[in-house]
């Protein structure tokens, strides 16, 4: 019996394949290895559409089938005639590899960089994460089987990403950082660029893939988050979160300094600060405006201290004025006065024409000595050199009482 069992064995290990195919249930499979290896010229080869079977005998390409039924005939394969010397007629039996190649592959592989650094124009250096998708279509069958498959029986979408994890990092990262960089791209706008940056990394990724006899399809970039769970990233999510706050309430960030400054100093003196006291403080009642604006606004923000180099009449504006330190309306970082826009983030530097100070462009009064800031109207009267005595506001010649408080002139 064991004679016998092992001549069985024998007989079928020989043994013929009549038909070659592959019912392919799996659509992330990219590639698979027919398991017999026994063929003859009288072998039927069944390719499936969106499938291409490629040969292998003795380490070259003997043949290549596109969908159809297919005879592996010495006709269909020539080569087999000078590999095996193989006559034209009969039933003869040749050993060969054949992988099929699946043509029509998933169009959402992920991936995903965990954290990478990039330059801001507002925070210096953040933590980021980005995520996405991609797909592929295998244009070199004989390329792609020669250089990824190797010895393996199967290649699936998960081979690719382990395969290739380093070198996709890599190139995804330093792409969406030059593109960041190079447009001056604020955290607060990743959402929009997404498109622009996935046409970047797709052009870049491009050439890597053709060299395998893969063509990249479909590349999307889904998002790109600053990364909270660092200490870093979650300090720039909450100071971002702060400011919009403040926008929405109609605040700006000196006004909060000072506020903070005002908590404070309440505290320390146990309550008994009382409402002069806080007035005094903050610059005045109604945030920098009233009978302690001009009396309590710090030496820094008023125009003969630092602002300007002589001191005029009351009611002109100073002039001969020198450069000084003023602070961002926007990002409440400090920069000369020379300067027509924030170095840091960028907001353009709109002065007050009594302080100096830094405003945003909708600022009904200064944030810092409590003047009202000029309106279109106003404008017009800029070059006069007249300004209210109670105000500040700027008014015509002639004018016997401001047209914007009431006070005589």
């Amino acid at each position: 019996m064991g004679l016998f069992g092992k001549k069985t064995q024998e007989k079928a290990s020989q043994a013929l394949i009549d038909v070659v195919s592959w019912n392919n249930q799996d659509p992330t499979l990219f590639a698979w290895h027919f398991p017999q290896k026994n063929l003859s010229t009288w072998t039927q080869l069944i390719v499936a559409e969106s499938q291409e079977a490629v040969l292998f005998s003795k380490g070259q390409i003997v043949g290549k089938f596109g969908a159809g039924k297919h005879t592996l005939s010495t006709e269909n394969l020539p080569m087999l005639r000078s590999l095996y010397g193989l006559p034209f007629e009969g039933k003869n039996p040749f050993t060969a590899e054949v992988w099929f190649v699946n043509k029509r592959m998933p169009l959402d592989i992920s991936w995903d960089i965990s954290q990478m650094m990039v330059s801001d124009p507002s925070f210096e250096f953040i933590p980021i994460t980005a995520r996405g998708k991609y797909g592929f279509v295998i244009s070199s069958p004989e390329k792609f089987l020669v250089k990824l498959v190797g010895t393996i029986n199967q290649f699936t979408s998960d081979n690719i990403t382990h395969q290739f994890q380093g070198v996709l990092e890599q190139n995804t990262k330093s792409t969406i950082a030059n593109c960041i960089i190079s447009n001056r791209i604020p955290c607060t706008e990743y959402g929009m660029k997404l498109g622009e940056i996935a046409l970047g990394l797709e052009k870049q990724l491009s050439g890597f893939w053709d060299s395998y006899g893969l063509k990249l399809t479909n590349y999307a970039v889904t998002s790109i988050e600053i990364d909270q769970r660092t200490p870093s990233g979650q300090q720039i999510l909450d100071i971002i979160a702060k400011r919009s706050s403040q926008k929405i309430a109609g605040y700006t960030w000196q006004q909060q300094q000072m506020a903070d400054i005002a908590k404070e100093a309440v505290s320390k003196s146990g309550g008994d600060m009382g409402i002069l006291g806080m007035a005094m403080l903050t610059g005045g009642f109604g945030g920098g405006g009233g009978f302690a604006g001009p009396m309590m606004t710090p030496a820094q923000n008023t125009p003969n201290a630092t602002y300007g180099e002589t001191s005029q009449a009351p009611g002109t504006v100073q002039q001969n004025r020198r450069p000084r330190v003023v602070y961002c309306s926007n990002c409440g970082r400090s920069y000369p006065s020379t300067s027509k826009f924030c170095p840091n983030c960028g907001d353009p530097y709109t002065p007050c024409p009594i302080c100096g100070a830094d405003n945003t462009k909708d600022a009904k009064r200064c944030v810092s000595c409590g003047a009202t800031l000029q309106d279109d109207k106003e404008k017009m009267y800029q070059g006069t050199g007249l300004v209210c005595p109670g105000c500040h506001a700027s008014i015509a010649p002639g004018t016997k009482f401001c047209p914007n408080c009431g006070a005589k002139i």
